[in-house]
């Protein structure tokens, strides 16, 4: 099932570390057919506070997306980042399709309803 790596990166300091980071991601991603669905990019807020950078990216299955953070040449270039900016990082799958929004309830004990 597709995975995603999400980052939403907070106060990064745009430096030579960072320049650097960006320089030699590609190259780390490439051996696990990541690639990039969002990278940063003007935001339409809608609701709520979003603040620093969005970026996601894809891949095949979970067990890659692993395999890639994982990585001697990604953990080479992650402090580059780490440094100067913070933020959530994380794996998520997709749902199957076909995908409704009433499929998160099951396997959930609802509670009663409530009588008048």
């Amino acid at each position: 099932m597709t995975t995603y790596v999400i980052a939403h990166l907070h106060h990064t300091e745009l430096c030579a570390d960072i320049v650097e980071y960006l320089e030699r991601i590609d190259a780390t991603l490439a051996p696990f057919g990541g690639r990039f669905i969002i990278h940063g990019g003007p935001v339409e807020r809608l609701e709520g506070k979003f603040g620093g950078n969005l970026v996601v990216v894809e891949f095949d299955d979970r067990e890659r997306a692993r395999a890639w953070y994982r990585s001697p040449a990604y953990q080479a270039i992650l402090p580059l980042r780490t440094r100067h900016a913070s933020g959530e990082v994380f794996l998520i799958d997709q749902v199957a399709q076909p995908h409704r929004a009433t499929d998160v309830l099951e396997g959930i004990a609802m509670p009663a309803a409530r009588t008048a």
